[in-house]
């Protein structure tokens, strides 16, 4: 019975140092680099970073960087502990103590805190410590988005057409539900164009570029984004169309046409009125040809009546054939005295 117990002794010793040997394979390289830098995380731990689903490599060397590059110090919640939390919280932990690292020689305050958060909030928190450090230049209007310029018009109707560079630096503290560089290049857009259309001419714009860049500096337009304006810079100014006097003239010919168009409408009622009055006068020689047609009746009747002599019936007809006459005279020397007007 002896034997079989030794045996199963034996094999226990053994498997037990297999499992051993192959920890400490794994695990020895990492504890080395742990002991001899100073970053203090035990072999067991990390151990028990393989069974919490961490990286023992990626937290072991950026604990070593940040510790060699003395941020410990500096950030009181930069513990192994954190940045197993930060691993599993999904955030790029080598990228954040990087960032740590350059704000710390740089002179920047950032904390552990702040620059997981901002890791966290999809942000890039590198390159936002490295903007902040060399501020980025941008184009407005942004060229890979759009190509062109902002069309502006002067108080005196000409259009200008400008192209600016914003240099921007990263505000760390704001960079957490700040807006981003579209807000920027949005606002400074806008601001170029109120600033030029202020001006009474854009010869004052050509002469002096660099009003309008400091009006629009002048605004705050940073607020409540993840940058701050360092400078605006008129890049280009062309000269475009004349608007104002376009304008002018889409003006007078619809004011013109207008015009036309109230003519016409006179023009037609007058037309109408003296349709209107030719029926009228139709009318009245109508009326006077009935009149006309009631005397001989009334003549027949005063006959009848004993009412007017048959001496005073020739009489009268007399007096109509003198009057023809005269009205025939009377026309035809009218007639005379035209045709000897038209022979001189």
């Amino acid at each position: 019975m002896s034997n079989p117990l030794l045996w199963l002794a034996a094999s226990f010793v053994a498997l037990f140092g297999l499992v051993f040997l192959m920890v400490f394979a794994r695990y020895f390289g990492l504890w080395i680099q742990s002991k001899f830098t100073g970053a203090g995380i035990s072999l067991a731990n990390l151990v028990m970073m393989s069974f919490r689903k961490v990286n023992p490599s990626v937290i072991v060397r950026s604990k070593i960087m940040a510790v060699q590059s003395g941020l410990t110090d500096a950030n009181q919640g930069l513990t192994t502990r954190a940045l197993e939390a930060h691993y599993l919280a999904g955030g790029n932990v080598p990228n954040v103590v990087r960032a740590l690292v350059a704000a710390h020689r740089a002179g920047i305050d950032m904390d552990w805190q702040v620059a997981q958060a901002i890791d966290l909030a999809g942000r890039d928190v590198l390159e936002a410590v490295r903007t902040s450090v060399y501020p980025k230049v941008i184009d407005c209007p942004d060229q890979k988005k759009s190509v062109g310029a902002l069309d502006a018009v002067a108080g005196d109707g000409v259009q200008l057409k400008a192209r600016a560079r914003v240099t921007v630096r990263t505000n760390i503290h704001q960079l957490i539900g700040g807006a981003t560089e579209d807000t920027i290049i949005a606002r400074v857009g806008q601001g170029i164009v109120q600033a030029i259309g202020s001006t009474s001419s854009y010869k004052v714009v050509l002469e002096n570029p660099e009003l309008i860049s400091q009006t629009v500096l002048g605004q705050g337009l940073e607020a409540q984004t993840a940058f701050e304006i360092v400078s605006i810079d008129i890049a280009d100014i062309d000269v475009g169309d004349n608007i104002g006097a376009r304008l002018q003239a889409d003006q007078a010919e619809a004011d013109m046409r207008v015009a036309q168009a109230r003519a016409e409408q006179k023009r037609a009622e007058a037309a109408a009125r003296e349709q209107e009055m030719v029926a009228k006068v139709q009318e009245n020689r109508a009326q006077v040809v009935l009149a006309e047609a009631d005397v001989p009746m009334a003549i027949s009747n005063a006959l009848r009546d004993a009412r007017l002599g048959l001496m005073d019936y020739y009489e009268l007809r007399n007096i109509q054939a003198d009057t023809r006459m005269r009205s025939a005279i009377a026309g035809g020397g009218e007639d005379m005295a035209s045709s000897a007007e038209m022979r001189r």
